[in-house]
């Protein structure tokens, strides 16, 4: 499956336009990340246990729409937005969200 920001493919010729395709990823943050990202913030640095877990939330939230993208027939997705936010109680959890266009699209 192609997937790309832009709203067209370099060598493809979009022949179907399928519809708008969602994926969402809700990852609760646990007491010791938030601890240790603390003291992160405090020191300085980057807070690892906190970008795995976005990295997870987004490979989820893709792998949901690619899974829309195939059920309506579609070979690319296309104008993908990704959006990212804290929701719940203090902001402990995080949520990834991607949209786009689901396509058919053919080489030329």
């Amino acid at each position: 499956m192609v997937m790309a920001t832009t709203n067209h493919l370099d060598g493809k010729e979009v022949t179907k336009y399928l519809g708008v395709v969602t994926g969402e990823a809700i990852l609760g943050a646990n007491l010791f990340k938030d601890i240790f990202a603390g003291i992160r913030d405090i020191v300085g640095g980057r807070s690892a246990s906190y970008e795995r877990e976005l990295q997870e939330a987004r490979r989820l939230a893709f792998g949901e729409m690619e899974e829309k993208a195939q059920h309506v027939g579609a070979n690319a997705v296309i104008g993908i937005d990704i959006d990212y936010e804290t929701i719940g109680a203090n902001g402990s959890m995080l949520m990834v969200s991607v949209s786009g266009t689901a396509v058919f699209a053919e080489s030329v």
